[in-house]
């Protein structure tokens, strides 16, 4: 993962239970989800301004796209996409 930061991060008691029931590595996981967040946001950041030089996706390019996020899905073991 390379150099890490120690920061405390409040969470509602429920999703603390859950999330240890989840894992043994709390840090690990959120480090994930958070990392996946970030590349979620920087994706529809790069789409929005992609659409503001070139306009909007055409129907045909939603399809291919959907369709490539589908294979992506597949192959790496039925991951989430989110």
């Amino acid at each position: 993962m390379g150099e890490t930061t120690r920061i405390t991060v409040t969470l509602p008691t429920e999703q603390v239970a859950e999330l240890k029931k989840l894992t043994d590595n709390v840090s690990g996981y959120v480090a994930e989800a958070v990392a996946r967040q970030i590349r979620h946001q920087l994706l529809g950041a790069d789409l929005r301004s992609y659409e503001d030089e070139h306009g909007s996706f055409s129907e045909e390019e939603l399809a291919e796209a959907r369709a490539r996020v589908a294979g992506a899905t597949e192959s790496s073991g039925g991951a989430s996409a989110a």
